[in-house]
């Protein structure tokens, strides 16, 4: 029972985080220079289509009024009008973010099968070549931006060799499977498009890649740091005196205990990447929400804007949450200390 308001008192947390977020992000938008209905019209428009649309967007109310319409609308699953394609936010959104989603969903699986490897592989040749070599891989990913580490796969893969597709989400050539959940890999397979479903995987690869580096780096750092740590308890120097194979007790008995920071950073790099995609959808012309957004921002599309925002904002408390529960599942200890709060 205390887990679980443990659970209900991290629910209110990230209620009242979104709350905060919504009424910084909405004060900033609107206090702003420069007038959203103008960008929007031209500047051709007349003062009385400018009024217009200003008394249409609710522009001419006063700003606690504005914001009530705004979060009142919201739990209606209305996020205000765009203007730059003059539709609901929510359904630009439902439109271009699962592009992202399916980008940062693949750069962690880069992280999981790389980042974790590399730091077990560091801890278990600790202070020898391969360590070494794990630390300067880290030390980069950490150091170069995604759009830098981005370029670069490009003018090797695409100009030099020839041999992955650099922009979009699929070729010219291929035919898109029929929409369903917007994840173009999950669409194919739902539809049984394989033809669909390589070139969606060929395309993915190098923007997938540049914005897992910072991940790859972080995660095979903490993995070592803890796995070092790990290996100084006196259960596993007993494992290995009892002939246990090492590479049983470092994946078997090391990396379950020693997870927990990983895990934390991990949930946190998923959340982060949603917005760290931005400049490399840019390089890669990946149709996403930073195109959306960076259009949004540039015309001071406030509704846009904050549509944005929140669902990035979302994103990072719901993995918080998520994190703390697989946390108390992974260690029990933190799970009794959880309930003991």
């Amino acid at each position: 029972m205390r887990f679980s308001y443990f659970l209900l008192r991290r629910l209110l947390y990230t209620i009242l985080v979104l709350f905060g977020l919504s009424v910084l992000i909405f004060i900033i938008a609107r206090t702003l220079p420069g007038d959203p209905a103008r960008l929007a019209l031209g500047p051709f428009a007349s003062k009385e289509q400018i009024e217009n649309l200003r008394h249409t967007m609710g522009m001419d109310k006063p700003l606690p009024l504005q914001y009530w319409m705004y979060i009142t609308g919201i739990f209606r699953g209305d996020f205000g009008l765009s203007f730059q394609t003059r539709r609901n936010v929510a359904l630009d959104i439902a439109h271009y973010l699962p592009a992202t989603v399916e980008l940062v969903l693949m750069s962690i699986v880069w992280v999981l099968i790389l980042g974790v490897p590399l730091g077990v592989m560091a801890a278990r040749y600790k202070d020898r070549w391969p360590d070494n070599l794990v630390r300067v891989i880290a030390f980069v990913g950490v150091a170069i931006p995604p759009f830098v580490v981005g370029l670069i796969l490009q003018l090797v893969f695409s100009y030099l060799l020839g041999v992955i597709p650099t922009t979009g989400r699929l070729g010219l050539m291929t035919s898109p499977p029929v929409r369903h959940t917007g994840l173009l890999i999950l669409d194919s397979l739902i539809d049984g498009n394989f033809s669909a479903l390589g070139d969606a995987l060929l395309h993915i690869i190098l923007p997938s890649f540049a914005i897992a580096m910072t991940g790859i780096g972080q995660i095979a750092r903490l993995t070592r740091g803890s796995m070092s740590d790990v290996a100084s308890q006196d259960y596993i120097e007993a494992s290995r005196g009892f002939g246990i194979p090492n590479r049983i007790v470092a994946f078997k008995y090391m990396l379950k205990p020693a997870f927990i920071p990983p895990l934390t950073i991990l949930g946190l790099t998923f959340a982060s990447e949603l917005s760290n995609a931005f400049l490399v959808e840019t390089v890669f012309a990946w149709p996403g929400m930073a195109k959306y957004g960076i259009r949004a921002i540039l015309r001071k599309d406030f509704n846009a804007v904050m549509g944005v925002v929140l669902i990035i904002g979302l994103a990072f408390v719901a993995v918080n949450l998520i994190v703390d529960i697989l946390a108390g599942y992974v260690d029990p200890r933190i799970r009794k200390r959880q309930e003991e709060e």
